[in-house]
């Protein structure tokens, strides 16, 4: 072969280990909590991964150990670490907001969504489409703009039919 490599040679691991510099030290009632956390109940998959990283950290394992046992990603073990030394075992297991698009329409602007797709079509058309939908609610003044795909995903939320 050229100067690609050869078939099966390994590479070097360019990235530098997460330094350990977030000791996880739980109290005897911060593992008892995640004990039964981890073992009773329904919880959501993130929350019960979270308290499973700090148990193993309390214990003394390596990110990259505890990365490779519950098969998650080293940051994300050494987000949850940080998280608990900086905010406290809640903190580290809760579910933070997460940013998103500023809704187009409001509850107004839905309903009138909605009752326009349910009446009659403009004359010489069959159906309302995506983009007549959009273009009406523009011209009510109701958005500056919108695209048909956001009007589309209004309208699936919707048990109402087009046609």
């Amino acid at each position: 072969m050229t100067s690609g490599g050869e078939i099966g040679e390994t590479k070097e691991k360019l990235e530098t280990p997460m330094p350990e510099k977030y000791i996880v030290n739980l109290s005897t009632e911060e593992r008892k909590y995640l004990h039964q956390l981890t073992h009773k109940g329904k919880y959501p998959a993130r929350r019960f991964k979270r308290a499973q990283i700090l148990l193993l950290s309390d214990e003394g394992h390596a990110d990259e150990t505890i990365a490779r046992m519950l098969h998650v990603g080293e940051s994300t073990v050494h987000r949850t670490r940080q998280k608990c030394v900086d905010g406290g075992v809640e903190f580290a297991l809760s579910e933070q907001p997460r940013p998103g698009g500023k809704r187009k329409l409001d509850g107004r602007a839905e309903a009138m969504l909605i009752a326009t797709a349910c009446s009659d079509a403009p004359t010489g058309q069959k159906r309302w489409t995506m983009q007549m939908l959009a273009a009406r609610l523009v011209e009510l003044q109701l958005v500056d703009s919108i695209s048909d795909e956001t009007v589309r995903r209004v309208l699936e939320k919707t048990t109402s039919s087009l046609g």
